[in-house]
Parts: C-alpha cells; sequence; structure tokens
C-alpha cells in the first residue's frame, strides 16, 4: 500500500503530531509523516519527532522579517521545502502562524488543521476562556480544510464533550485535548484514503456513514 506522504507544521509541544505519529506507526494506516517542520527552534515537538524517527526541519519565520513581505517570505520557502520532500498532504498541529492566501491556494484540499472548538463557533485564540464565559454546557474540537479565512474551511469531523460544573479552562483544554487525539489521525485517515475531499461550496465530501442516534445531552435528559 502506498501511504500518502504527510509533513505536520508545529509551534509548540507537539500532543497532536504526537497523536499522529502513534496513529502512522501502524503498517496499515495510509499516511506516513515523511517531515515535520517548526517554526520554532525550541519546540517540544521537534524532540517527538525525532524519537518517533521522522525527519524534521526549522524555518525560523523570525529570519524573514515582519509584514506582508516577511510573510510571504516564510511561505515560499515553506512550499519549496514541502515540494523538496514530495510531501502530499499537510497538517497544522498547534502552528501558530497565519498562512498566506496564496500559499493556502497552492495546498487546497491537502491542508489540513485542527481547532479546539466546534466551529464555527469560538474561531481564533483563548477559545477555552471564552467557552467558559459565555457558559456553554457542550464544547469540543474540530478538524477542517484550510481555507484563507482563518478557521472557517470545509469541516471534515468534530467530536464532542460536556463542560462540567467547576470547569476552568485548564480543565477543559484538558478533555477536549482527548479527543483531538482521536479526532485528527481519524480525520487524516479519510483523506489519504481518499474518503474525504473538498465538496461543493464550503462543504466537506465525507464516504463515510455518521453512527445512528448518537447525541450528547448536557444536562443529561
Amino acid at each position: 500500500m502506498a501511504r500518502a506522504r504527510t509533513a505536520v507544521l508545529i509551534s509548540g509541544r507537539g500532543t497532536n503530531l504526537q497523536s499522529l505519529l502513534d496513529a502512522a506507526s501502524a503498517p496499515d494506516y495510509p499516511a506516513e509523516i515523511a517531515l515535520v517542520i517548526s517554526n520554532r527552534p525550541d519546540a517540544e515537538g521537534l524532540s517527538r519527532a525525532r524519537r518517533a524517527g521522522a525527519p524534521t526541519l526549522t524555518i525560523d519565520h523570525r529570519e524573514f522579517g515582519r509584514g506582508e513581505a516577511g510573510r510571504a517570505a516564510f511561505d515560499a520557502a515553506l512550499d519549496a521545502a514541502l515540494k523538496a520532500a514530495k510531501i502530499e498532504l499537510v497538517c497544522l498541529a498547534g502552528f501558530m502562524r497565519l498562512l498566506t492566501p496564496g500559499f493556502v491556494a497552492k495546498w487546497e484540499g491537502r491542508l489540513l488543521n485542527i481547532h479546539p472548538s466546534l466551529l464555527p463557533a469560538f474561531k481564533g485564540l483563548d477559545v477555552h476562556e471564552r467557552m467558559i464565559a459565555a457558559g456553554v454546557k457542550i464544547a469540543g474540537c474540530t478538524v477542517h480544510f484550510v481555507t484563507a479565512e482563518m478557521d472557517a474551511g470545509p469541516i471534515l469531523g468534530q467530536a464532542a464533550v460536556p463542560v462540567l460544573p467547576g470547569d476552568d479552562a485548564a480543565r477543559l483544554a484538558a478533555r477536549i485535548l482527548e479527543q483531538e487525539h482521536r479526532l485528527y489521525p481519524a480525520c487524516l485517515r479519510l483523506v489519504a484514503e481518499g474518503r474525504a475531499r473538498l465538496g461543493a461550496g464550503s462543504i466537506a465530501a465525507l464516504d463515510v456513514a455518521p453512527p445512528a442516534g448518537a447525541a450528547l445531552l448536557n444536562p443529561p435528559a
């Protein structure tokens, strides 16, 4: 079985990277982690990748200057590195950079991201704090195709968790992160197998049936 050559882009701890590395260690998983790129040379996720035997690369965004010209130059270097490694799919996993529309267009339908909310609610940063402040009763995470608009691409999959009495942002974040580690490898599998792809408009087309009658109620009925 030819496995899809996949790159993971990180900026920090790399816990979602670890979930993808663990999944890809199975011989029947349809994607291989062929490259891990960080924009921060001290990112902990680079050590995770090396321990797993995955090739790593640092492209420090600070070396490209600020403003639109710096962003474009960084993205050009990133694109060149991905092409040199013959990458087919790209997963953003805690990658704290806004990609330029030109880069996103080149990788359209092959660029995935995970976000710790049930999109389209709570886009952007400080998600867990904002959910607690809003008093939501169900939270979760989303894997989606990346578009030029932040946290707005076609949704591939979601996982939901209850918000419990007494939760703070840290406890809620930990509960959501457990589901992120399950959801991201499952969605990458679907894309690598050709069972998930960009559909018409802003909808992802999935060749998979959701479970019948599945629901999460909070508070319980």
